[in-house]
C-alpha cells in the first residue's frame, strides 16, 4: 500500500546573507519571498516554515525602474479624517530604506500565521553590518 510523504518541519535553521546593492525592487522582492516560503527546497510544502533565515545587506541602493523614484508613493491611513499620509520611494529610502523591503516582500508572504511567522525570519540592514555572525550565513549572489 502506498503512503502519502508528509514533509516534517526541520530541526535546524538555515542562514542566508543576500546583497540587495543595485538590484531591481520587485525582482528582489520576489525572489526572497520565494526563498523564505522554501519554493526552492525539493520537499516543499506549502503549510510549514522550513526556518529559512534571509539576512539583507545595503537595502539602501535598491533601485527601481523608469520615474518610479519620484512617482511611486506609500500610504499610511490613521483612520481618521485627513490622517492620509503619504511619502514617496525617494523619501523613504533616504529616511527608511528597510522600510521599502520590508513592505514589498511582505505583501509577497501569505497572509495569516504563517506570513507572520515567516516575516520575522527577515533581517534586513541598510549597510554591510549586521550581527548574524555567529550563525555562519551562506552568501548567495545569484539573485
Amino acid at each position: 500500500m502506498n503512503k502519502t510523504y508528509i514533509a516534517q518541519q526541520p530541526n535546524y535553521s538555515k542562514w542566508y546573507i543576500i546583497d540587495a546593492k543595485d538590484k531591481n525592487l520587485g525582482r528582489f522582492s520576489s525572489r526572497i519571498a520565494k526563498l523564505l516560503k522554501g519554493k526552492n527546497s525539493n520537499s516543499y510544502t506549502p503549510y510549514i516554515n522550513n526556518k529559512i533565515y534571509i539576512i539583507i545587506i545595503n537595502s539602501k541602493s535598491i533601485k527601481v525602474t523608469g520615474k518610479k523614484v519620484f512617482q511611486k508613493t506609500y500610504k499610511r491611513y490613521s483612520g481618521y479624517p485627513g490622517g492620509l499620509r503619504v511619502k514617496t520611494f525617494n523619501y523613504c529610502l533616504s529616511r527608511k530604506p528597510n522600510m521599502i523591503l520590508e513592505k514589498s516582500i511582505k505583501g509577497m508572504l501569505p497572509k495569516g500565521i504563517l506570513g507572520k511567522q515567516l516575516f520575522t525570519q527577515l533581517k534586513i540592514y541598510p549597510d554591510t553590518e549586521h550581527p548574524h555572525k555567529p550563525q555562519k550565513p551562506e552568501v548567495i549572489t545569484l539573485i
